[in-house]
């Protein structure tokens, strides 16, 4: 059976979110669990979780929460202790190669080994992308590995495509982006011939910086091989009108970051104006459920995490601020990803099957 490994120490709300995250998949999904970090810290939590039960929330308190009571001892966890843990401020090619005791290098090597089959992280991006190229290794035919985050749109899932891996890139890098943005959108998503769009300024070929043009003209010359469309700008990214889209990890990142704070914004204001008054609070009591519906639709905490693409092996990586609700459905894309083989579909298309 699958066994997902996850860095517990790592995240701005670790080990408690974490733990709390993972305990609250094995129970729901009925996926094993293997806990990667200080085991004092982590059996800690896991009493802690057995007396008191889990507060699951969502949507950062936009929300009331309930409390979901859990036997931890029928659960299949894992632990594997880890004495070092790689901090968000540290340099990650220096500290995987000093701490390799540390979680998240533990928590690959775990995959290495073949203990579990997927890695889910939400501490340092570049410490979980180091730990997973170094000790996984890349696919073969692929350049640079890529961060796919799958975003809502009016008719349907997209896939960004990088959204924080690689801020300097080449157009094959793109390329290759979009392949594997492509494939996993037909493995996992199951749509059946994704179309692919670069982000760019404008519609038109002409458009964009030289990366953009000389990366149109690659797409454009392989159309045989992929169902490019062409350029789609910033605002036509929640349309529905492509299904992957593809840019430099700078741009994606920041577009990501740009989604979640207008998107927290929105329904923070929303909220506030259903506070106001006695007949505001009446009316928001009746929308809340079409509100919370709404919400869920765009909240990154649905989407659990981003997948790695590129790497012999499942990488998912997490918010850093993510909360156990995001880690539980973190550990159900790694899961997915898994058991839908996106690695060997990968693989497959560059000559490969791993």
């Amino acid at each position: 059976m699958t066994r997902i490994a996850i860095d517990a120490m790592g995240g701005d709300n670790a080990p408690k979110a974490i733990v709390e995250g993972a305990v609250w998949a094995a129970m729901e999904y009925n996926i094993p669990i293997e806990l990667v970090g200080k085991t004092y810290d982590i059996e800690r939590e896991l009493d802690r979780i057995d007396q008191e039960g889990i507060v699951a929330s969502a949507g950062g308190g936009l929300f009331p929460p309930k409390r979901i009571k859990v036997n931890v001892k029928s659960l299949d966890i894992k632990k594997t202790h880890a004495s070092e843990v790689i901090e968000m401020g540290e340099a990650p090619g220096q500290a995987i190669r000093k701490k390799r005791n540390s979680s998240i290098v533990l928590a690959v090597n775990s995959v290495v080994t073949g203990s579990s089959d997927a890695v889910v992280a939400a501490g340092s991006t570049g410490a979980a992308m180091g730990a997973s190229l170094f000790g996984l290794g890349r696919l073969h035919g692929i350049e640079r590995p890529a961060i796919a985050t799958v975003l809502p749109t009016m008719k349907g899932p997209l896939v960004l495509i990088d959204s924080g891996a690689n801020t300097d890139c080449t157009p094959d890098m793109l390329y290759q982006f979009g392949l594997m943005g492509s494939t996993y959108a037909k493995s996992v998503l199951n749509i059946e011939n994704p179309r692919i769009a670069l982000l760019n300024i404008g519609e038109e070929a002409g458009k964009g910086d030289e990366l953009a043009k000389d990366a149109y003209k690659l797409f454009d010359e392989n159309k045989d091989k992929l169902n490019f469309i062409g350029n789609a700008e910033g605002k036509e990214i929640f349309l529905g009108n492509c299904d992957v889209i593809v840019c430099d990890g700078f741009v994606g990142n920041v577009t990501l970051k740009t989604i979640e704070g207008v998107a927290r914004m929105f329904f923070y204001m929303v909220k506030n104006e259903f506070s106001r008054s006695l007949s505001s609070k009446l009316i928001g009591f009746f929308v809340r459920p079409i509100l919370k519906k709404m919400y869920s639709k765009i909240n990154y905490e649905e989407f659990g995490g981003a997948l790695l693409l590129g790497v012999k092996g499942i990488t998912v990586i997490c918010h850093g601020r993510s909360t156990a609700y995001a880690i539980k459905n973190a550990v159900k894309v790694a899961y997915n990803a898994v058991e839908a083989g996106v690695n060997k579909s990968i693989a497959s298309y560059f000559g490969e099957i791993e």
